[in-house]
This record gives structure tokens, C-alpha cells and sequence, in this order.
């Protein structure tokens, strides 16, 4: 059976591309890890919204700026992405490889 109907991509910027955009005020990043994750390290600046209680997050982003999920390693972020076109919202890119490609890029990361 042919799908007429495609899921548009997902978009992914390398964790060097989202530490540029971010510290310029170009997008803002949100960890969809769950709350011990968030304790233990995160992106500075990011915001938190675990993908278990995402929807109730979703109408709490900000809407001046692109969201760009981020996790661990990439399945929960491109999982937000899908939830959040589900509500109709347009968020459609991640950071590639997550905290972990961030963290091996050798950027920063602050933790509780």
C-alpha cells in the first residue's frame, strides 16, 4: 500500500550550529530528557520539558524564536517532534546526537 501523505523531515543542526544559533538568540533549546537527566547535566540556557509530560509544555514555548529538541541522542527529540506536529505546532528540528554530540563537540554543559 502506497502513503500519500509524507511526514515532512526532520530537521537536524550539529551541536557546534545549535550552540552558534543559541548563544545568538536564534532559537531556543529544549531538553526533552527526563528530570534526573536534567539534574545531572544540560545545555546552559536550555529549557526543560520531558517528553513524558510534553504536550503540557508545548503552549508554554516561547513563540519569538525556533525550538530545537535535544536529548541524549536523538530518538526522544525527533519523538517530541512527531508529538508536537500531532498538535499542530510547527517545531520540526533537533540537535543531531543530542547532549552527547554536544558534550563531544567540547562544549559546555551546567549541571544542578
Amino acid at each position: 500500500m502506497f502513503s500519500f501523505f509524507k511526514s515532512p523531515p526532520i530537521a537536524e543542526l550539529s551541536a557546534a550550529e545549535a550552540h552558534r544559533r543559541a548563544t545568538a538568540g536564534e532559537i531556543l533549546l529544549v531538553d526533552v530528557r527526563e528530570p534526573k537527566e536534567w539534574a545531572e547535566a544540560r545545555i546552559p540556557g536550555a529549557m526543560s520539558a520531558p517528553l513524558s509530560s510534553l504536550p503540557a509544555h508545548l503552549g508554554k514555548l516561547p513563540t519569538d524564536k525556533q525550538i530545537v529538541f535535544y536529548c541524549l541522542g536523538g530518538n526522544r527529540s525527533a519523538a517530541a517532534i512527531a508529538m508536537s506536529r500531532k498538535l499542530g505546532l510547527s517545531h520540526d528540528t533537533h540537535v543531531a546526537g543530542g547532549i552527547t554530540a554536544w558534550r563531544q563537540a567540547g562544549l559546555a554543559v551546567t549541571r544542578d
